[in-house]
């Protein structure tokens, strides 16, 4: 379990860019929003789930997270097929914020090109540039609505 500026980031998933993470387990791909983007967002009162056969592509947005500071996107980590929605997020929206990595897991997608994709994801320490940037930019973005 790795700590990053005060964000809990497990070793073990690879991350995208958008601050989705995805848990690997032979060709199925557990994906959720990583202890970054729940913290930013604060409480998530909102979620617009794909469906499930659904195919998305690698970067595609495929959902929407709404909390009550703004609405985020949800992007696949990976190409494939939807094979699972975690429904219990329409009832207790509030399991990403308390378990993002548990029973905060939003859907399973059956991948199509896991070996080459995972290459676009990030894990070790470019995870850790890519967090103290988005840091950065968060407290920039913090600064700037106080000057107004």
């Amino acid at each position: 379990m790795a700590d990053i500026k005060g964000y809990n980031m497990p070793d073990d998933l690879y991350y995208h860019k958008d601050h989705s993470w995805a848990r690997v387990d032979g060709s199925k791909v557990t994906v959720g929003m990583n202890d970054f983007f729940q913290k930013e967002a604060g409480d998530i009162v909102f979620i617009d789930l794909p469906e499930e056969e659904d195919e998305v592509s690698q970067g595609e947005v495929c959902g929407k997270i709404q909390s009550r500071k703004w609405i985020g996107k949800l992007v696949a980590p990976v190409s494939g097929e939807i094979v699972e929605v975690n429904e219990e997020l329409e009832e207790d929206t509030s399991l990403i914020n308390t378990d993002p990595y548990g029973k905060g897991w939003i859907l399973v997608i059956e991948a199509e090109d896991l070996e080459s994709e995972l290459g676009n994801l990030m894990q070790g320490e470019a995870l850790v540039e890519f967090i103290e940037a988005e840091v950065r930019r968060a407290e920039e973005e913090r600064a700037k609505a106080e000057e107004k």
